[in-house]
C-alpha cells in the first residue's frame, strides 16, 4: 500500500509539473512577444535628433528603461504634460538606443541619463517613472539612482503603477505614503515593508512624491501634477480634452479596491497559453496621439495577451504628435502572419497614407480603424476595448480594462462571451499532463506483466 502510494505521488507531481511547464513555456513565449527586441537594422538607422529642451517651461523627463517599460506608462503621461504649452516633455533613459515598451512596441529615447547629470541639459521639474521589467534589477541601479538624485535637486517624481516598485527600490519610498497596480500591492507590502501601501487609491501624494494605481491611472496622476504647477484651469483644459472617464479636477481619488476573481481567469489563459493567437498588425502614422497608440499596444498585446503584435509604419521611425520617435517595421515587406491590420487614431482611411494602404492591398488584408466608430468625449481605450470584445471576447475586454486599472461600466460590448481558444489550449494541456501523470503507473505495471511472464 505504501509502495502503490508513493507511485501515486510520482504521478501527481509529474502531472502537476508537466501543467506549469506549458503554462511557464506559454508566458515566457507571451512576455517575449510583449517585449520584443528592436526591428531588424533600427540600432543604426534611426537617430533622428532630439528636440532642444527650452529653459523658459516646466521641464518634465519620462524616464524609460532601455529592458523595457510598460507603453501606457510612458505615453500616457507624456501626452498630458505635453498638451501644455507650459510644459517641455522629454523621454531619457541609461542609453539613447532603441527600447521596448509593452505591446511589441519600441521608443528611441530623446537624451541619455548623463546628459541631465552632467548639466548638458536644464534640471527636469518633473520626473515620471512607468513601470519597468525589472525594477530592482542591477541593471536599473544608474535609472535608479538617477531618479533619487533628480528628488533630491528639487524635482518632483510621479510613479505611474508599478513604477512605484522601481522607486521602492531606490529607497525613495521608505517611510512614505505610496499605492500601485492593485495586483502587485501584496508582494510590495512584503518586499518594502518600510513603505506605507495603499489600497483603492487613483494617486497618492507624500511631499514631491506621487505615486498611481495600474496603467491609465498615470493620465489622472499626471493631470493632478499639471494642477499643482500650472493651475486647474490648464488641467481642466487637458482633462476635458482627453476624456478620461469620471475625472474631474476636484473628483475623489477613491477607486474600486481590486482582487483576483475568477472572471479574471481569462488573464491568466491568454497569457499561458498564447499559441494559434491572431497576430494584429497595429499601423502608426505619423501625427497619432500617444495614448491612441498605447491603447493599441496594451489593448492588443500588452495587457491583455489576446494577440501577437506588429508595429508597422510607413518608414522606420514614426513620430507622434508631441515628437515622441516610435521605431516601427516598415510596411514594405510581407505579412508577417499579420491577419488583422488596424490603425489607431485615425477615423478616417484617407488619413492612413498610401504606404500603408498598399502594404495592406499587396498582403490582402482590410485597413481597419477602431476610431471609427469612436464617439464624442471617448477616451482613447474604449474604441480599442470595444474592438477587443468584437473580435475577441467579451470578458477578455473587461479583463484588459480591470488589469489597465481602467473604469468600464459605460463600455457597451459586443462579441463572444469568453476566449475559447485559450481555454481549449488550457484544457488540452491538462489532458497531456494528466497523460504524463499515468506513465509511472502504466510503466509499473507493464514491469510486473513482465516479471509475471
Amino acid at each position: 500500500m505504501i509502495r502503490r502510494g508513493g507511485w501515486v505521488l510520482l504521478g501527481t507531481a509529474l502531472s502537476v509539473v508537466t501543467f506549469a511547464g506549458i503554462a511557464f513555456a506559454g508566458v515566457t513565449a507571451s512576455m517575449a512577444d510583449s517585449f520584443a527586441p528592436a526591428p531588424a537594422g533600427s540600432g543604426g538607422q534611426v537617430r533622428p535628433a532630439a528636440r532642444a529642451v527650452p529653459e523658459d517651461r516646466i521641464t518634465v523627463a519620462v524616464a524609460v528603461s532601455n529592458q523595457g517599460s510598460v507603453a501606457t506608462d510612458v505615453l500616457a503621461p507624456y501626452q498630458v504634460f505635453a498638451e501644455s504649452e507650459r510644459f517641455f516633455v522629454y523621454t531619457v533613459a541609461a542609453e539613447r538606443r532603441v527600447s521596448p515598451l509593452s505591446g511589441g512596441a519600441h521608443l528611441l529615447p530623446d537624451h541619455t541619463l548623463a546628459e541631465v547629470a552632467d548639466g548638458a541639459l536644464p534640471e527636469p521639474d518633473v520626473v515620471i517613472v512607468p513601470a519597468v521589467t525589472d525594477p530592482a534589477d542591477a541593471k536599473e541601479s544608474r535609472l535608479r539612482q538617477w531618479i533619487v538624485e533628480r528628488h533630491r535637486k528639487g524635482a518632483r517624481v510621479l510613479g505611474v503603477c508599478a513604477g512605484s516598485e522601481l522607486l521602492a527600490a531606490s529607497g525613495l519610498l521608505d517611510g512614505r505614503d505610496a499605492t500601485s497596480f492593485w495586483s502587485n500591492i501584496g508582494s510590495l507590502k512584503r518586499d518594502y515593508p518600510r513603505v506605507h501601501w495603499q489600497r483603492g487609491r487613483r494617486y497618492v501624494e507624500d511631499g514631491r512624491v506621487t505615486t498611481t494605481a495600474g496603467v491609465t491611472s498615470g493620465t489622472v496622476g499626471a493631470l493632478r501634477t499639471v494642477e499643482e504647477l500650472a493651475g486647474k484651469d490648464e488641467a481642466a483644459r487637458i482633462g476635458k480634452g482627453l476624456s478620461y472617464p469620471g475625472w474631474t479636477p476636484d473628483g475623489p481619488t477613491a477607486i474600486p479596491v481590486h482582487h483576483l476573481a475568477v472572471g479574471d481567469l481569462p488573464y491568466a489563459l491568454n497569457a499561458a497559453f498564447p499559441w494559434l493567437r491572431p497576430t494584429v498588425g497595429i499601423g502608426l502614422v505619423d501625427g497619432v496621439d500617444e495614448i491612441d497608440a498605447a491603447a493599441a499596444f496594451e489593448g492588443y498585446g500588452g495587457v491583455s495577451f489576446a494577440a501577437r503584435t506588429v508595429v508597422l509604419g510607413a518608414h522606420a521611425a514614426v513620430t507622434t504628435r508631441h515628437g515622441l520617435v516610435l521605431v516601427t517595421e516598415a510596411a514594405d515587406g510581407d505579412s508577417r502572419g499579420v491577419e488583422r491590420f488596424v490603425v489607431p487614431g485615425v477615423a478616417d482611411s484617407a488619413a492612413v497614407g498610401e504606404p500603408l494602404r498598399a502594404w495592406a492591398r499587396r498582403n490582402r488584408l482590410a485597413v481597419e480603424l477602431p476610431d471609427g466608430g469612436r464617439r464624442a468625449g471617448e477616451f482613447g481605450f474604449d474604441p480599442v476595448l470595444r474592438d477587443l470584445a468584437e473580435h475577441g471576447d467579451r470578458r477578455t475586454a473587461l479583463v484588459t480594462a480591470k488589469f489597465s486599472e481602467y473604469p468600464s461600466s459605460h463600455l457597451a460590448l459586443t462579441g463572444a462571451a469568453w476566449p475559447w481558444r485559450s481555454t481549449l489550449l488550457a484544457a488540452s494541456a491538462v489532458v497531456v499532463s494528466v497523460g504524463a501523470g499515468l506513465v509511472p503507473t502504466v510503466t509499473r505495471r507493464a514491469v510486473r506483466r513482465r516479471r509475471a511472464a
